[in-house]
């Protein structure tokens, strides 16, 4: 803990920020290495260039005091959280703070209870200090991700093993999450697209039955310990519709050309630039309608964005998704989609999967 709120102390420094205010959640985490059960009861770690210390509501205190070792100011609920974290703003010295940026997924009520004792304050957000720390990975997260990785694969496999005409996105779904469950993952999407639906890249998996001919998008997830799993795969009742390698065969190119610009030292718009312009070159620019990838960690989408546009430079132990996708709307969608680790000499994919479609 100490080691990661040094780090966060010095990134406020260097930016001149005087207090920052994070609500339960994965910053907390970050930081702490914990966080308590969110609920609507405030709950906040302050953070100065120099001092940082928990408003924490009395119910939450024991199970705080035994995990992290800073100051904390308990509140109970029938006084409310205003007189505490007054106190904690005087004790840390920050009651007149300015610069203040709040976590980006705190409650709104608890952002307003921040600005509310900080009326001179200019809020920003706390994502510009906190990405940037959380984007390179240490040995533990990035084990926690290859184990999470393997996982997947068995659940996508039990996936494939399923399929079959008459069969049910819903109970496809189903399939992924038994083996989740079974490995001790908690399942977080299960998104099954059948025929036409899988051209909805964020489609509500439903009772929708596979027919002969289908191709099958199948984009699950699941969490065990800090981190999680995200893979994309495609399939085929039977044989693909007319038209499918053609475009299998662009978007696997897409992802090659992904995995060639991951580099030390590139930008991260680099990598979706590489993407885009082999879907772009083969006539389909317009039915990829999304970035090329995302980071992961301690939240399934998090910095690095692998997107057009961004700036961020790629360093070795950041980890991050490559999916590029076509969509052709009424009739199929494809989407192969890799975590990696990007290494000195490039990305370790940790997938164990063929990206081929899976004819079942």
């Amino acid at each position: 803990m100490q080691d990661r709120l040094a780090e966060l102390q010095a990134a406020m420094a260097a930016a001149e920020t005087e207090l920052v205010a994070l609500g339960p959640g994965p910053h907390m985490q970050w930081v702490l290495g914990f966080h308590p059960m969110p609920d609507e009861r405030p709950c906040l770690l302050l953070v100065t260039p120099a001092d940082a210390g928990v408003l924490i509501p009395a119910l939450n205190a024991a199970e705080m005091r035994a995990k992290v070792d800073l100051p904390m100011w308990t509140w109970a609920d029938a006084d409310g959280p205003q007189a505490a974290l007054a106190a904690a703003l005087d004790a840390l010295g920050a009651r007149d703070a300015r610069r203040v940026a709040l976590d980006d997924a705190m409650r709104a009520d608890f952002a307003l209870l921040a600005m509310r004792a900080l009326p001179g304050a200019e809020p920003r957000l706390a994502g510009a200090l906190m990405g940037p720390l959380r984007m390179v990975k240490d040995a533990a997260e990035q084990d926690g991700l290859r184990a999470n990785a393997a996982i997947a694969d068995a659940a996508m496999e039990a996936v494939f093993a399923a399929i079959a005409p008459g069969v049910t996105e819903a109970e496809l779904a189903e399939a992924a999450r038994a083996v989740f469950r079974e490995r001790g993952a908690r399942p977080l999407f299960t998104i099954v697209g059948a025929g036409p639906n899988g051209a909805f890249p964020h489609h509500h998996t439903g009772a929708a039955r596979l027919r002969e001919g289908d191709a099958v998008v199948v984009d699950i997830g699941a969490r065990q310990g800090a981190v999680s799993s995200d893979i994309t795969r495609m399939a085929a009742v039977g044989r693909p519709p007319e038209g499918y390698a053609e475009v299998h065969a662009v978007v696997e190119d897409a992802v090659q050309a992904a995995l060639a610009a991951a580099r030390p030292g590139a930008r991260a718009g680099d990598v979706d630039r590489a993407a885009r312009a082999v879907v772009e070159a083969a006539g389909h620019g317009p039915q990829f309608l999304h970035r090329t990838g995302h980071g992961m960690g301690l939240e399934p989408h998090e910095p690095p964005w692998i997107a057009a546009g961004s700036d961020t430079v790629l360093t070795p132990g950041m980890v991050f998704t490559i999916e590029p996708g076509i969509y052709l709307e009424g009739r199929f969608g494809i989407r192969l989609e890799e975590v990696v680790i990007l290494r000195e000499d490039g990305p370790e994919v940790l997938s164990r999967l063929s990206r081929a479609v899976r004819a079942v």
